[in-house]
């Protein structure tokens, strides 16, 4: 019997006797589940018995070190424990950009004080971050943000304004952009700095969208004082950090949309038109719908073993790059066009925002289409994405 074979009979043996049988079949994606925070949100009674359970021993964060809180996983292990849970469809103890985004960064740049400080506090699901990368004037040309930090003894001073910065209202942290340094090139005076978003002059303003809800907030820092110190890696490198920060959030996107979503899931383009357009013969009449459902389900598998390629090769110490591009060109674009499909399905019974004459389950769909169709710009524009793809990974000419 092999140490594999051992360690996954243990691993199972742990989980089908430690976590609450009530969350087995529930499953989840990267964006749905129990966020942690020094207020957190438990969207099922024994979730938080469960992130206990698994933070104290260390499998919120499977592969990070011992010395911070994870498990020290090898990269087998982790493809086992993955396995192990999703045999269950149980959710992950925890989600969130702490562990998707900022924790990798600083496990790559930060000092040894800021893993030290963070890294434990993410894996035990005690803090909650935000991202504060876009602001009014500065979205797809990230580079001309305007948020300054200006000097001040150990400290900086912060005054600006962020936008679609996702949770804000919510979190108890933010990593973020700021100018340190006016008078250089774009990208050479930026700074990446993390911020306590209980600090005096911090406001925050939820931003409602078409579909009725919204994750998205302006931040707003007026005379915010944050130490020098909360600076990862130099004062005005920001600009590396911030683009190997966004390798990871495009992967998480791409896993959001399609590429590693588990466990229970809304119902399938085959299953709606079993409800809404069979025919008498057992098959959708309208054979053009009945040929875009099949290519979508064919580029949602395939897209799906592909992000799960990557992940590995992640997990193998890979970190991602330009390449993370494509994923989220594709996996935003591939939600979107099951949306369409979604609506073209339901017919008249996608037309519904709300009032009589609608399920409620038709009128949250037709919400999610609209809300899908800021997929492919958050997180960089697919025009931004392509062009990177063209420049970065093709190697085309400008």
């Amino acid at each position: 019997m092999t140490e594999l074979t051992i360690f996954r009979e243990e691993i199972r043996e742990w989980l089908e006797s430690s976590a609450p049988g009530a969350l087995k079949g529930i499953g989840n994606n990267v964006l749905e589940g129990c966020w942690g925070g020094r207020n957190p949100i438990f969207p099922h009674p024994e979730q938080e018995e469960w992130l206990s359970l698994a933070a104290e021993k260390g499998l919120t964060a499977p592969t990070w070190p011992k010395k911070y809180g994870g498990a020290g996983l090898s990269d087998d292990e982790h493809k086992v424990f993955r396995e192990e849970v999703s045999r269950l469809k149980l959710p992950a103890p925890l989600i969130g950009f702490g562990l998707t985004m900022i924790g990798p960064t600083l496990l790559r740049f930060g000092t040894d004080e800021q893993k030290a400080q963070h890294i434990p506090s993410i894996v035990k699901g005690r803090v909650r971050w935000c991202q504060g990368y876009s602001e009014p004037g500065a979205g797809s040309d990230l580079a001309s943000l305007q948020t300054r930090a200006e000097v001040d003894g150990n400290d900086y001073i912060i005054n600006g304004t962020k936008v679609w910065t996702s949770y804000a209202d919510k979190s108890d942290w933010i990593f973020a952009l700021v100018r340190t340094d006016p008078g250089a090139k774009k990208q050479e005076g930026i700074t990446f700095l993390l911020i306590d978003m209980a600090t005096p002059g911090i406001s925050v303003s939820p931003i409602l969208l078409i579909s009725g809800s919204s994750p998205f907030c302006e931040t707003y820092f007026e005379d915010v004082r944050v130490p020098r110190k909360n600076v990862v890696t130099e004062e005005n490198a920001g600009w590396t950090v911030a683009k190997a920060l966004l390798g990871h959030e495009r992967s998480m996107i791409a896993d959001a949309f399609g590429g590693a979503a588990e466990g229970k899931k809304a119902k399938t383009l085959p299953e709606m038109a079993k409800s809404y357009v069979y025919g008498g013969g057992g098959e959708v009449a309208d054979a053009v719908l009945r040929d875009r459902i099949v290519q979508n389900e064919m580029d949602t598998a395939a897209f799906k073993y592909t992000v799960q390629r990557t992940r590995d090769a992640a997990r193998a110490g890979q970190q991602p790059g330009a390449e993370s591009s494509l994923f989220k060109v594709y996996g935003t674009e591939l939600n979107q066009r099951r949306y369409d499909i979604l609506m073209k399905i339901a017919g008249p019974q996608s037309l519904g925002w709300e009032g009589t004459g609608f399920e409620d389950e038709e009128l949250g769909r037709t919400r999610e289409w609209l809300r899908s169709r800021g997929n492919s710009i958050e997180g960089g524009t697919s025009e931004i994405q392509r062009n990177i793809i063209a420049k970065r990974v093709l190697g085309l000419p400008d």
